[in-house]
């Protein structure tokens, strides 16, 4: 029987967006975790350059392989053999290629709720079995050791996530060894999502690879490396897993985009330009913070990294997609409902993306400001 999978509701706030757009209304994009920038200057120039003399044929980057496997020495102080770095198509193909090759029809898998939503959904389209964990304030929106251990009987594998989506917030290095001695112990295996890491704010995000050398590691230059459009992600597979992993990638994805190989190698070593953006986010971190609160949304994750705040609604509404939809076509701004990343909670909560340029920000909060005071004079009475 096909599996059923619950459609991603942010989906529909920004084909909404999109629709008012086409019809001359203006529209801020904030429903979306991707950089409102483009691919670093270099990058665009190689691929200009490729173009005109490059066939672009199935094919595998080995000078890419070996600069990302560099990246986790210089970031992470991990050894990682290029062979074990396999290019996808994004990040979404690498969470499949790991889940499928490493996993079995029903096993279960835990995760943190709230979460992204695909986690929950490529499981179940998989034929796995989500266990989804209530992280909440008291474990900063994560997953924790403790939750881990108390599982009953062991899952057979688990995700995690920091910085995470849709909270930003990021495990710290003590936890993360906790998780990685738990998972050790109970014979659960680690699949590490980092591809926010590149966006922190508060401390470092630590690799799980420095805890867990036998974790799968997905990760993508859609988001520090602002190439959303281009499809290209990486895993890193454990040495006795790489064969099956690239006999999976072989038949479901072929290979990653050859274009977009040559790019990313040129957007690599463009740290200053990505930088630059993070200086960005970080602002308008600080701006959301700073307004919010005085728009009547002061219970937040702690957003420590990537470029989202989730922020609770609960007092204003028990609908957070009617709520999107609503502050779309009075403000213009567009935002993701709290039911993808939860759907016991999340009718309380809403995702804002700061992956914007800073008048974007600006503006959003000059918008939002009276309809947020209308909101809350109006819950008041």
């Amino acid at each position: 029987m096909p599996a059923q999978i619950d459609p991603f509701q942010a989906i529909s706030v920004s084909r909404l967006a999109h629709q008012l757009k086409a019809e001359g209304r203006s529209i801020l994009h904030m429903e979306f975790g991707q950089p409102s920038t483009g691919a670093p200057a270099a990058a665009i120039a190689v691929a200009h350059e490729v173009l005109d003399t490059d066939g672009l044929g199935y094919w595998e980057s080995p000078a890419l392989r070996e600069r990302i496997a560099r990246r986790y020495q210089e970031k992470h102080g991990v050894t990682v053999e290029p062979d074990r770095v396999i290019l996808t198509c994004g990040a979404s193909p690498a969470l499949v290629l790991a889940l499928s090759s490493a996993f079995e029809p029903g096993d279960r898998i835990a995760l943190a709720r709230p979460g992204y939503v695909a986690y929950r959904n490529t499981l179940k389209a998989l034929h796995m079995v989500p266990v989804e964990i209530e992280a909440g304030p008291e474990s900063r929106f994560q997953l924790t050791a403790a939750h881990l251990e108390a599982l009953e009987p062991a899952p057979a594998g688990v995700i995690v996530a920091s910085p995470a989506n849709p909270t930003g917030t990021i495990i710290g290095k003590a936890e993360l060894a906790a998780i990685a001695e738990v998972c050790h112990r109970r014979n659960i295996r680690i699949v590490s999502d980092e591809i926010y890491h590149g966006l922190s704010y508060v401390e470092p995000a630590h690799s799980m690879l420095e805890f867990a050398p036998d974790a799968l590691i997905v990760n993508s230059f859609s988001k520090y490396f602002s190439m959303v459009g281009w499809r290209l992600g990486w895993l890193v597979a454990p040495r006795a897993h790489v064969h099956r992993a690239r006999a999976y990638i072989g038949n479901l994805f072929l290979t990653a985009p050859s274009l977009s190989q040559h790019a990313a190698l040129a957007a690599m070593d463009a740290e200053d330009e990505l930088e630059g953006h993070v200086e960005v986010y970080r602002r308008n971190r600080e701006l959301l913070l700073d307004a919010l609160p005085r728009l009547g949304l002061a219970d937040i994750a702690p957003p420590d990294g990537a470029f989202y705040i989730y922020a609770n609604i609960g007092h204003l509404t028990d609908d957070s997609l009617a709520f999107c939809k609503q502050l779309l076509a009075d403000t213009g701004v567009a935002t993701a409902p709290g039911v993808d990343f939860d759907p016991v909670n999340g009718h309380r909560y809403i995702r804002l993306s700061f992956a914007v340029s800073t008048a974007e920000v600006e503006e959003a909060l000059r918008r939002m400001t009276p309809w947020f005071a209308a909101r809350m004079a109006h819950a008041a009475e």
